[in-house]
């Protein structure tokens, strides 16, 4: 079937249309109707059409500023029933921010009642509790409304006329500013000072080419009603305005006093019970350590007064407010895009200058049409006067046309050549003002209106006197409705946020972990993690030591590395928390070792299928809360707790086989890895390897100098430090066979070397290679010497 044209007529007079051609004609209309008559201003009275209509209605209905407050759902009543046919919660609330100082720079609508407030702007009342009247402000947009300035556009019904737009004496869409989301476009306009912006229309109107840098020596940016600073560079603000787009960054205020910091002002719709709760959340999770107590002074006279005190005078106030500035909303970004619409009636993203040219052109229209509009009723109460005056000259022959004449008013007409409205103003005079008195007033006025009409015409005629009356207009209206500005423009540094683990006074702490997975933290070191209270049916499994600004790491059995800050984790005057609380585990995964330390410490990551691999602490810490993946494991290999390497060049790793076999290498010759697999440990062959018949069964990293014992059940075998040194190899090598007593190794234990002075050399020849001596834990075991090596080294 072809597809079908715009719209055609079937046999049967329905009209028919493709669906894609329908779908497309809606979506548009819709959209259209979305940007035109709800979404954007105009930038004729930067106003959109519910708010136009409730200003006008509330103006119709004598509800000004000097007249009573009216229930406000009296206001939304006429409004919804003559000219915005909407839901009247849209239409109450469009009238609430309307009314709220804390929103608009310059309120239209004079609120009495609960109208919401700074903290919560929705919390206003319904509006049958609440009444309304207009603002003074609002002159500006009503002023000259029925002085013939505007165009008038039937209502939704057709029954009554309404002002396509509202006279507006100064630049209203950047008086107020205002936001709106349409259908692909959207518009965030931030409100303006009046002065400077009526001072830059000024200067335009002298200077119509004006450049945006020009003009922003007038306006210096946004003004918000809350009062903060703006730290935004004027390099930025520049650029915003010549684009129509950008971010404004907006900045509390506070002072130093006795008392502590105090915040004066805050950021647009801020309020001072939100910043409150997030300074003391910080509080509550330790991450403001050098504040010592909060208080909201606030009240009638001092809408913010919000008191920080810091811990001690040694707490640099900068720095503090620097990271507070970061971490909360006493520093706000807020997006600028001038979507407006023009002149034509189209969306545009306008700059600066375009906005106030286009503005001024609207404006010049308006006056023009005033002084039209005032010229013709001049010339028609002209026309009036003078039929009038030719009365008073032949008051005695008009005075008997009418009483005897059967057509006074033709008679009239054709003798004084006068026009037939004359006549009827004349026929419809009484006697009285046909007195001497009243020629002499009547005269009066004629001039006067000569007068005006003279002037009249000069304004129309000549655009520069007409230029010149509208600065004078421009400057009036600075003066009565102007005030200074409330958002100063300074440069400020950029905020930061300050690390708190290294500016909080650190304290060593033991970090203590159980069996079960259950963490405390205990102030110094003097603490047996073993004698400590553990729960029925649980044990001490591991113990770090580590500053409380320090992170203490948690190796799981899966290979992954957690972090929680030492002094987040519970006291050890209790039997602690689950770690579960503090990190995210799989499922079947344990924490099997906590440590902690500098980031740069390193540890030997090991597991018993025999890789391993060198890794800084640093690199095991994760941000989050699931954790890091740091060991990649093959399946069922058992990882080794983190073994500590202080000298990853010189250090000396030790490793025992599950098969009986001990080898000696350097720590160099193992990689140092952020994460991964490693390098083999030893040379095991691989059918053993994967069958689980062999492995690693334990590793040490010692020192030169440090000896080693080898335990295996209930014998030991101790290999000196010089007899470690003369052993020492290549981690390629399968190593040298252990005793047949203590092949079957259980754990390596590792015997610091003393500290006292080393004894004098030896001048045996025998003692050169010690031999290696096995003993028990009973006392009625004798300890075995063995006069031979280990065993023949073997590649």
């Amino acid at each position: 079937m072809s597809e079908l044209k715009a719209s055609e007529l079937s046999l049967e007079g329905i009209e028919r249309m493709s669906l894609k051609n329908f779908a497309q004609d809606a979506y548009l209309n819709y959209s259209m109707s979305v940007i035109r008559d709800r979404a954007l201003p105009s930038v004729t009275d930067g106003m959109k059409p519910v708010q136009r209509r409730i200003i006008y209605a509330m103006a119709k209905l004598g509800i000004n500023y000097k007249a009573k407050h009216v229930k406000s759902a009296r206001t939304v009543g006429e409004v919804l029933g003559k000219y915005h046919p909407h839901g009247d919660s849209a239409c109450y609330e469009a009238m609430v921010l309307m009314a709220q100082p804390f929103t608009y720079r310059y309120p239209m609508i004079d609120g009495q009642g609960n109208w919401g407030d700074v903290e919560d702007p929705k919390s206003f009342a319904a509006m049958r509790y609440t009444e309304a009247r207009l603002s003074p402000n609002a002159e500006l947009l009503l002023e000259d409304l029925n002085l013939g300035c505007v165009d008038w556009v039937p209502n939704f019904d057709g029954t009554v006329d309404e002002p396509k737009a509202l006279p507006a004496r100064v630049p209203n869409i950047l008086l107020n500013g205002t936001m709106g989301i349409a259908v692909g476009m959207a518009t965030d306009i931030p409100p303006h000072n009046l002065n400077e912006l009526l001072k830059a229309s000024i200067y335009l109107l002298d200077h119509p080419e004006a450049t945006v840098a020009q003009l922003m020596k007038y306006v210096q940016g946004p003004d918000y009603p809350s009062g903060a600073d703006i730290i935004t560079p004027a390099a930025e603000l520049r650029k915003i305005y010549e684009t129509g787009k950008g971010t404004v960054r907006v900045r509390a205020v506070y002072e130093e006093s006795k008392e502590g910091i105090v915040i004066t002002a805050l950021p647009y719709q801020v309020g001072v019970g939100q910043v409150e709760k997030e300074i003391a959340d910080l509080m509550v999770k330790k991450k403001l350590p050098w504040v010592a107590d909060l208080v909201n002074a606030s009240d009638h006279e001092h809408p913010c007064r919000l008191i920080i005190v810091p811990r001690s005078n040694r707490v640099d106030t900068e720095a503090l407010m620097s990271h507070l500035f970061a971490t909360t909303d006493l520093e706000c970004t807020y997006r600028v895009n001038l979507n407006i619409l023009g002149l034509d009636g189209k969306p545009q993203v306008k700059d600066l200058a375009t906005i106030l040219r286009e503005w001024l052109t609207f404006r010049t229209e308006t006056v023009k049409k005033r002084f039209t509009h005032r010229l013709t009723a001049v010339n028609k109460r002209l026309h009036l006067l003078e039929g009038l005056m030719s009365v008073f000259l032949n008051l005695d022959d008009v005075i008997e046309i009418i009483r005897n004449d059967d057509d006074p008013k033709a008679t009239l007409m054709q003798r004084y050549k006068l026009s037939e409205t004359q006549v009827e103003y004349i026929l419809d005079t009484k006697l009285r003002q046909l007195a001497r008195l009243e020629e002499e007033k009547i005269q009066a006025e004629i001039d006067k209106l000569l007068a005006e009409k003279q002037e009249l015409q000069t304004l129309l005629e000549h655009p520069e006197k007409l230029k010149g009356f509208l600065k004078q207009e421009l400057q009036a209206d600075a003066k009565k409705y102007g005030d200074k500005r409330r958002c100063h423009v300074v440069e400020r540094a950029e905020a930061k946020e300050m690390d708190t683990t290294v500016s909080t006074p650190s304290q060593t702490m033991t970090v203590v972990l159980s069996r079960m997975g259950w963490v405390r933290a205990a102030t110094g070191t003097n603490i047996d993690p073993y004698a400590l209270s553990y729960r029925s049916g649980d044990s001490y499994l591991s113990h770090a030591i580590g500053k409380s600004n320090q992170y203490a790491v948690f190796i799981s059995n899966l290979g992954r590395s957690f972090s929680v800050l030492i002094k987040d984790l519970p006291s050890a005057r209790g039997q602690g928390e689950p770690i579960s609380t503090k990190i995210a585990l799989q499922n079947n995964e344990s924490i099997i070792g906590v440590i902690s330390g500098e980031p740069q410490d390193y540890y030997l990551m090991a597991n018993d299928r025999c890789f391993g691999f060198i890794c800084a602490l640093g690199d095991m810490v994760s941000r989050n809360k699931a954790g890091k993946s740091l060991v990649t494991l093959d399946p069922e290999a058992i990882l080794f707790r983190p073994i500590p390497v202080k000298d990853p060049a010189n250090d000396i790793i030790v490793v025992a086989s599950k098969q009986g076999r001990l080898l000696v290498y350097r720590c160099s010759e193992l990689s140092i890895l952020p994460r991964g697999k490693g390098l083999k440990l030893m040379k095991i062959a691989g059918p053993k390897l994967n069958q689980g018949l062999d492995g690693v069964a334990d590793i040490v990293c010692i020192h030169e100098g440090d000896s080693v014992k080898i335990h295996s059940d209930k014998r030991k075998l101790l290999i000196p430090a010089a007899d470690i040194i003369e052993r020492i190899s290549s981690r390629e090598r399968i190593g040298e066979t252990l005793p047949t007593v203590v092949q079957r190794v259980n754990f390596i234990e590792v015997i610091p070397a003393p500290v006292a002075a080393p004894a004098p050399e030896s001048t045996d020849p025998a003692q050169d290679t010690p031999p290696l001596n096995i003993s028990a834990d009973e006392k009625d075991l004798t300890p075995i010497d063995l006069d031979l090596p280990l065993l023949t080294p073997n590649s």
